[in-house]
């Protein structure tokens, strides 16, 4: 290192401006006051390629920071799958649609189709925003954790020395960071990881794969929808994208590998030849491109998992970092970026002080585990792509029934909704059956209620920013006159300097940590929002009601719908990520205090 090298301080270096780094940027953006770092040695963001499928969950996540309606209005949405397979002519033939996302609860039922190049456009506005840039070309060289820093939530334990690529002279080349927490959000080469000699566990498959973004000139009739076909010369799967473009994904022969370093040999391969296999999947139907050729790759499916997310619990990998599998089921960016989403909001807990460091420890448990349910279902997913179709000569072949069988089983998986956390000290799963239709671990569903104040519909999801509060859902029933008694009881409980709300409030003021929202069952035309107790409605837009709104269309149903008894009083504790945390009823505030206690760090009286 040069002695004149320049240091810096940060709570956070992230390294790596692909999508899961650009969410932590934009995580720690949104919520302010953190100083946080990125990096990236590429020269600029990529503009065509790459991963293009963002999921109903993913879409619902982005929402949490105000970014899904810009990509919704750029992006193209595909509502249908449409199946193929071969007839006894040797043709391809449609043997079935089906919907594109299967999760009953999915608020944006479709899969959008957008190039990466777009998305990351938008994370890297919304960080502009906020003064918050990617410093590039620059890569890291060298990275040390001091041990005996550690347990200090004052310092800096990790010192990463950084080469800026572009430096006008060798006095500026070199600059040695000096961090809190470090997130190597490098990508599936990553540096970090390798250079802390984390392992990637897992097998390079037999499959290979190209990939070819164009604009089609066919008469395939499912073209705007995803379709997957399997015919005599392979598989192909279509993704149509925005401006009229598709993605194709075509199986490939062993000729385009290496056979001294089984790794793809690009030069065997070009995006004609890939159109070509396509074309000959595609029979009878015709295809070719109608424009210059966007965007195209190859690739052998790699499944593999790293035997650990953190270092110390001080440098953290995400994304691609710590996961590899197949895109056929469009999960890598969505992975990526629900990696940081869970990550973000722990760090900040400990930087502020508000939670005990061992928070951080259960990124690894949800997300790994996570990881590795994604493995084993990509192995059956790309097994299931990938195999041959049955036909005369070929009796043992995939059906289109067990495709779509598979389809439907892991639907909530694919699409993100049905991803489950288990219990951990955030996730506490002592009383599931005050609401019984709704899942402990899983993502809060979105469910329209009417402000009690003056009857607008809101949906529930929307007033769950990514903000890095805990949202406190109190279920309050039914408010009639007997029942008011119970509520302001609990209210007056609740008030004391002993509850959770008030052993963890910031600056005295427990809504910096925690929003209240509360929700009756009631008639619109006769509640009176006022009558539900000060600490229940901060703000009058707080108090939410149960019923339709006035066109009778939207809301109303959610007691019923989430199995909550409107005669008791339910706690739901959503995290700041969107899951729920922990239930309780109005009976259990002891449960709720240990909740809270086993991970936050309570303010002096």
């Amino acid at each position: 290192m040069s002695p004149t090298a320049h240091e810096s301080y940060v709570d956070v270096l992230i390294i790596g401006a692909g999508p899961a780094g650009l969410t932590s940027a934009t995580a720690f953006a949104a919520v302010g006051g953190i100083n946080v770092r990125i990096i990236d040695q590429r020269a600029s963001k990529i503009s065509v390629g790459h991963a293009d499928g963002v999921h109903a969950r993913t879409v619902e996540v982005l929402q949490s920071y105000g970014l899904a309606e810009r990509m919704l209005r750029e992006g193209n949405q595909l509502y249908m799958y449409a199946f193929y397979n071969p007839n006894d002519a040797g043709e391809i033939e449609l043997t079935g649609r089906a919907p594109g996302v299967i999760a009953p609860t999915a608020r944006f039922p479709f899969v959008v189709g957008l190039h990466q190049g777009a998305i990351e456009a938008i994370f890297l506005d919304f960080m502009s925003r906020h003064n918050l840039i990617v410093d590039r070309p620059t890569r890291p060289c060298a990275i040390e954790i001091s041990q005996g820093q550690l347990h200090s939530p004052s310092s800096y334990p990790v010192k990463v020395t950084l080469e800026h690529l572009n430096a006008a002279t060798d006095a500026e080349k070199t600059e040695v960071v000096h961090a809190k927490y470090v997130i190597g959000a490098d990508g599936a080469h990553s540096w970090v990881r390798q250079t802390l000699g984390i392992d990637m566990v897992g097998e390079q498959t037999d499959y290979i794969w190209g990939v070819v973004d164009i604009v089609p000139d066919t008469n395939f009739p499912d073209i705007r929808n995803k379709a997957a076909i399997h015919s005599a010369n392979g598989a192909c799967l279509i993704i149509p994208r925005e401006d009229d473009k598709v993605r194709l994904y075509v199986q490939l022969s062993e000729d385009v590998v290496d056979p001294s370093t089984r790794r793809v040999d690009k030069s065997q391969m070009s995006p004609e030849k890939l159109i070509e296999v396509a074309r000959k999947s595609l029979h009878p139907y015709y295809l070719s491109s109608s424009s210059e050729i966007e965007w195209w790759s190859i690739y052998i499916i790699g499944q593999r998992v790293a035997s650990r997310y953190s270092v110390e619990d001080r440098v953290f990998i995400v994304g691609d970092a710590c996961h590899t599998h197949s895109p056929k089921a469009g999960q890598g960016m969505n992975a990526s970026i629900s990696d940081a989403h869970n990550l973000a909001w722990k760090i900040v807990y400990v930087l502020r002080g508000w939670a005990h460091p061992s928070i951080l420890q259960t990124y690894e448990t949800e997300r790994r585990n996570y990881a590795q349910d994604l493995i084993d279902f990509d192995k059956r997913y790309a097994a299931l792509f990938s195999g041959k179709p049955r036909t005369l000569e070929n009796e043992d072949g995939i059906t289109h029934e067990e495709f779509s069988k598979a389809l439907q089983i892991h639907g909530g998986f694919i699409s993100g909704i049905g991803v489950h956390y288990y219990p951990s000290a955030i996730v506490n799963t002592k009383h599931q059956t005050p609401a019984k239709n709704l899942v402990i671990g899983e993502r809060m569903p979105p469910q329209i209620f009417i402000q009690g104040a003056d009857a607008r519909p809101v949906e529930i999801q929307d007033l769950l920013p990514a903000d890095a509060r805990y949202k406190i859902l109190v279920f309050l029933g039914v408010l009639d006159e007997f029942r008011l008694v119970e509520v302001n009881r609990l209210a007056n409980e609740l008030d004391e300097p002993t509850s959770f709300l008030k052993k963890y409030s910031i600056d005295g003021q427990f809504s910096h940590i925690f929003d209240i929202i509360s929700i009756a069952q009631g008639n619109k035309f006769v509640f009176n929002y006022l009558h539900v107790p000060q600490i229940f409605r901060p703000h009058w837009s707080g108090v939410l009601l149960d019923d339709t709104d006035v066109t009778g269309t939207q809301g109303g149903g959610a007691y019923e719908r989430l199995g909550i008894n409107p005669q008791e009083v339910t706690f739901v504790i959503v995290r700041p990520d969107g899951f729920v945390g922990m239930i309780a009823p109005s009976t259990a505030l002891e449960d709720l205090d240990e909740y809270f206690a086993s991970f936050l760090v309570p303010r002096p009286l």
